[in-house]
This record gives C-alpha cells, sequence and structure tokens, in this order.
C-alpha cells in the first residue's frame, strides 16, 4: 500500500513539460516536494484515522465522519473535492495523449478530444456506480498498472536499453532483482485481491 500509493508516473511528463525554464534538477526537486507532502498527508492521515476509531476505521475514512453539521469535516469533503477537480484534467491529457498516439491520430481534433473525454467520464461513473467501495478499486489498480508502473516496467525497459552495455553488469542485477520483486508482488497480490473479493461477497451474502 505504502509503494502503490505514491503512482504519479502518468502525472511526470505533463508537469515537466509545464515547468519554466525546466531541467532535470528542478524536476527532480519538484518531485521530492511532491513526495514529502505526500507522506505527510498520507502519515497524518493513516495515524489521526487510526487513533479515531482503531479496529472500526473503514477503507475510506471519510465514510466513519457522518457529522453533516461540523464545519471541519465538511472542510475536508470540500477540500477532497477540489484536489479530485484538479487531478483528474491531467490525467484525462495523458490518458488521450496514450490513446491518440495508438491510433496514430496525433493532430488535433476537437469533435475527438470531446468525445474521448466523455466516453472516460462515462466509464468512470459506470465503475463509481457499480463499484462503491473505493478498497475495491485500489486493490486492482495496485496489483495490475501501479505494479507495472512501479516495478516491472521500469527494469524491463532498463534491461532492454543496456543490453549491449557491458559497463552495467551491476545495474543490471539490480534491475534484474527489481524486475523479480514486481512480479512477486503480482503473484501475491492478484490471489489476496480475489480472496477479499471472494470474503467481501460471502459477507454481504450472510447479511
Amino acid at each position: 500500500t505504502i509503494a502503490f500509493a505514491f503512482v504519479c508516473h502518468p502525472s511526470i511528463l505533463p508537469i515537466y513539460s509545464e515547468l519554466k525554464d525546466r531541467s532535470q534538477k528542478k524536476m527532480q526537486m519538484v518531485s521530492n516536494i511532491s513526495f514529502f507532502a505526500m507522506f505527510v498527508m498520507y502519515f497524518l492521515t493513516a495515524i489521526f484515522g487510526y487513533l479515531t476509531f482503531y479496529e472500526n476505521v473503514q477503507s475510506d475514512l471519510l465514510h466513519k465522519y457522518q457529522s453533516k453539521d461540523d464545519i471541519l469535516i465538511l472542510t475536508v469533503r470540500l477540500a477532497v473535492i477540489v484536489a479530485v477537480i484538479l487531478t483528474v484534467p491531467v490525467l484525462f491529457f495523458t490518458v488521450r495523449s496514450s490513446l491518440f498516439e495508438l491510433a496514430k491520430k496525433t493532430k488535433f481534433n476537437l469533435c475527438r478530444h470531446v468525445l474521448v473525454t466523455c466516453l472516460l467520464l462515462v466509464i468512470i461513473n459506470l465503475l463509481v456506480i457499480f463499484i462503491p467501495s473505493m478498497k475495491d478499486i485500489f486493490g486492482v489498480v495496485g496489483v495490475t498498472s501501479a505494479n507495472m508502473l512501479i516495478f516491472i516496467l521500469p527494469s524491463s525497459l532498463y534491461l532492454k536499453i543496456t543490453s549491449q552495455d557491458g559497463d552495467k553488469g551491476t545495474q543490471r542485477i539490480w534491475a534484474a532483482l527489481f524486475l523479480g520483486l514486481g512480479v512477486l508482488f503480482s503473484l501475491v497480490s492478484i490471489p489476496l485481491v480475489i480472496y477479499d473479493w471472494a470474503c467481501s461477497s460471502n459477507s454481504d451474502e450472510g447479511h
């Protein structure tokens, strides 16, 4: 969960392209600040969420705060909404660009742009309606795309690029170990997610 919480690879290139006087050093500074801020937010949320509810804490912490009159809770909900609103366009940009690259339709077309965006919104809304638990979504994303982005693809690409470089022996060993770790995570995590789904289904039927 800690590793999958920091999956930001799809946002790197759009953010880098928006930097003024962009360079590797400046992008590294942006990444360091962003990761540190994410760590602090995740850490504080996890600690205080557990200390508030202990074993009764839910996967979506805001579900435990049911008060509609508490200004602080309403402020937090508003902050989550604003964060989602500001994040979605960046992710949509990446998805659209990838789809257009695959279809070799790189020239901008407003109708196609709007159509793909609406289609993505429909798919996302259907997922939200039929999969109400964020835990299930994070589980699937974590064991599939997140694992590929964090472990498998970077190490595989590095091994491919340095296949003819004899001076990268040590780095290639580490990359191979990293690749093996990603495969191991997949082999362990996918059955656990399926098992969790089965247990959740049985629990719902029991109620």
